[in-house]
C-alpha cells in the first residue's frame, strides 16, 4: 500500500520510517532542514525499539509529486489543521483514508468538513519522540503505538488493511470500536501533561511524586474528564485512576511535546488543548479552573517568539 506522511515530525516521521522499513510505499512531507536532510541522509531513528535510517522513500514538500495513496497518516502541529487538509488535496483519491493521528479531539471533524467523513478514519497517536536535529527522531521510552477506528465502530476493510501492514510494521495498533472513548482518553491525559509540564518547565518525574502538585494534576484530569462526559462521550468509570495509573507509568523525563515549542519559541497547540478543555467546558456548562489556569499561563507565549 502506499502511505503518505503528513507530516513527517516526530510522530509521523516515526511511524512512516517503520512502515518503509517494513517494505510499505511511504512517501514523507516535510519541509525546511529537516526535509532538506532526509533528502540529503535519510530518516533516521534513535530509539529503544531498534535504530533506522530510511534512505529508498520520497521525501517533498510538493504534495502533487506524491500523488494519490491509500493512508494519510495525519500528524501535523493542531494549528496547521485546516492549511495541512486542503495541502493533502494532490493525495487524495477515490479510495484515500486520512489517519488522525494528532494530540487533540477536532481532527476527525475538521477533515469530515473538508473531504467529507468518508474519507476519515479517527485515531490517536502513543508516543514520545522529538525532532532532535534535522533529519534525526529521538524516541523516549519503548511505547510506540496508535488506535484508530471507524465513527460507527464498524469493522471495515481499509481498517483491517491499516491493521495488518501497521502490525507488520511492529506497531500493533488498536483497531477500536470505540475510537471516541479513545481519542479522549488520550487527550485527557495530553491536556494535564502539556499544561503541568509545560508550566512547571518539569519532566513528569520530578513532579507526579509532589503531593501539591498531584493534586493539581487529579484536578487537571477530573476537569477533562468532566468536559468529556459532558459532550456525551462514555468515558468508563476508572478512567481517572487509569489515567493516573499510565502517568505513573510515563518514564521520569517525559515532557509534552509542547514544552518542546514553548523553550523553543515556536507556536503552541495551546488554543486546542487546555484551551479546547476550557471552550468545550463553557459550551457544556462545566468548570475547568485548573485549564483556566493553565491556559492563562501560558498564553503569552503561545504564538512562538
Amino acid at each position: 500500500m502506499r502511505f503518505g506522511i503528513l507530516g513527517a515530525g516526530a510522530v509521523g516521521g516515526y511511524f512512516g520510517a517503520r512502515l518503509a522499513e517494513a517494505g510499505e510505499n511511504v512517501a514523507f512531507i516535510a519541509r525546511g532542514a529537516h526535509l532538506e536532510a532526509i533528502q540529503n541522509s535519510g530518516l533516521r531513528i534513535e530509539s529503544e525499539n531498534g535504530d533506522a535510517c530510511i534512505t529508498n522513500s520520497l521525501a517533498t514538500d510538493n504534495a502533487s509529486e506524491v500523488g494519490h495513496v491509500d493512508f494519510i497518516l495525519f500528524a501535523v502541529k493542531l494549528f496547521q489543521t485546516e492549511e495541512a487538509a486542503e495541502f493533502a488535496r494532490p493525495m487524495v483519491g477515490p479510495n484515500t483514508s486520512f489517519v488522525c493521528l494528532q494530540n487533540g479531539v477536532e481532527c476527525a471533524d475538521t477533515l469530515s468538513r473538508i473531504h467529507g467523513p468518508e474519507k476519515v478514519l479517527n485515531g490517536a497517536s502513543y508516543i514520545s519522540a522529538v525532532i532532535a536535529e534535522p533529519g534525526l527522531i529521538r524516541q523516549t521510552g519503548k511505547f510506540s503505538s496508535f488506535s484508530f477506528g471507524e465513527a460507527d465502530g464498524s469493522d471495515s476493510e481499509r481498517g483491517r488493511h491499516l491493521k495488518e501492514a501497521c502490525d507488520n510494521a511492529g506497531l500493533a495498533p488498536t483497531y477500536s470500536d470505540k475510537i471516541d472513548v479513545l481519542v479522549w482518553m488520550k487527550f485527557v491525559r495530553i491536556a494535564m501533561m502539556a499544561g503541568i509540564t509545560s508550566v512547571t518547565r518539569k519532566p513528569i518525574g520530578a513532579l507526579r511524586e509532589d503531593p501539591d502538585i498531584r493534586r493539581v494534576i487529579e484536578a487537571a484530569i477530573a476537569e477533562a474528564i468532566a468536559v468529556a462526559r459532558g459532550k456525551g462521550v462514555d468515558l468508563p468509570d476508572h478512567a481517572m485512576a487509569q489515567e493516573l495509573n499510565q502517568i505513573d507509568d510515563f518514564p521520569a523525563t517525559m515532557v509534552a511535546s509542547m514544552v518542546h515549542d514553548l523553550t523553543g519559541g515556536k507556536p503552541m497547540e495551546l488554543d486546542w488543548i487546555s484551551g479546547a478543555v476550557c471552550r468545550f467546558g463553557r459550551e457544556v456548562g462545566v468548570p475547568t479552573p485548573t485549564h483556566d489556569a493553565f491556559f492563562a499561563a501560558l498564553k503569552p507565549y503561545k504564538d512562538g517568539g
